[in-house]
């Protein structure tokens, strides 16, 4: 099935919003220099589970806008209504890319998903997460679950929505020297999309740079995400701002490039400031990206 790309829109209020950092933010390198880049030559997200505790829904697209970015991944409706998130939407210069909508929504409420989405404007929708207790324990139960994934994505394709697949750690278990996440994507079939979370990756004990190479193809997203060193920002979860911990993101984005990713979507689990981190990775993408295109 094919992707195609989703062209990225920066209003005037974007463009306002992007060099309306504050200083500490500015003191990054290469902040300023990124900020002048349009974001709209750049797939750059983010998912808005990073602003989950920064005020309520108009502050986090607001924070959103301000640090220069244009797109979002939503977690489900938001609470609101598509008519409220459409105004909000207007207001702050901004598009949904994505959705992430649990497995059961899907498959229990799957008109209602459609049509909430639709009316947003968005075509992806995005398994995020699977409960302890829904999580297959073998090779066969990865596959069976796959078949189901691409059953939906074929009644999502029929609606013209698409549907991608969010991994954390637990699907880089290894059954019959393949991953649980290989084995769901062979039975799914080339409609299913990946949304590779690059910092779950690595805790999973896999290079993010080479895993990436095996969705090829199929490569949706990544989420734009970086580990601390062991040990430490515990009060974080373990995670760090893009860039700043120890993920090899020299070699990852190129990898990532080279497989066709449509959109980088910054995310952070447990930021304790969520606006620095998404301003923040943000101008670390357009930087290294810029470059990579330019070469």
């Amino acid at each position: 099935m094919d992707t195609p790309l989703h062209p990225k829109r920066l209003s005037s209020q974007a463009l306002l919003a992007a060099s309306a950092v504050t200083l500490s933010v500015l003191s990054v390198p290469g902040v300023a220099q990124a900020q002048q880049s349009s974001s709209a030559e750049l797939p750059i997200a983010v998912q808005m589970y990073t602003l989950r505790d920064f005020g309520n829904l108009e502050e986090q697209l607001a924070a959103v806008n301000r640090a220069g970015i244009s797109a979002i991944e939503t977690v489900g409706t938001q609470e609101v209504s598509a008519e409220e998130l459409n105004a909000l939407l207007e207001e702050h210069a901004l598009e949904v890319i994505s959705s992430h909508v649990q497995l059961d929504d899907l498959r229990n409420r799957l008109d209602e998903t459609v049509a909430f989405n639709q009316a947003v404007g968005n075509d992806t929708l995005t398994v995020p997460y699977l409960a302890e207790d829904a999580r297959p324990s073998d090779a066969e139960g990865w596959q069976a679950l796959g078949e189901e994934l691409g059953d939906i994505a074929a009644e999502l394709d029929a609606e013209g929505l698409r549907l991608a697949y969010h991994n954390h750690d637990f699907e880089m278990e290894v059954y019959d020297d393949k991953t649980a996440l290989e084995h769901l994507f062979d039975a799914a079939g080339s409609d299913l999309l990946a949304e590779l979370d690059l910092a779950w990756i690595a805790r999973g004990g896999f290079d993010p740079a080479e895993y990436v190479t095996r969705f090829d193809g199929q490569l949706f997203a990544v989420h734009a995400k970086d580990n601390a060193p062991e040990g430490s920002a515990e009060e974080e979860g373990g995670f760090a701002t893009l860039g700043k911990g120890v993920l090899d993101w020299d070699a990852i984005l190129p990898a990532i490039e080279a497989a066709d990713v449509e959109w980088y979507i910054i995310e952070h689990d447990m930021p304790l400031d969520a606006e620095a981190v998404i301003t923040e990775g943000n101008s670390f993408l357009q930087e290294k990206l810029t470059a990579l295109r330019e070469e």
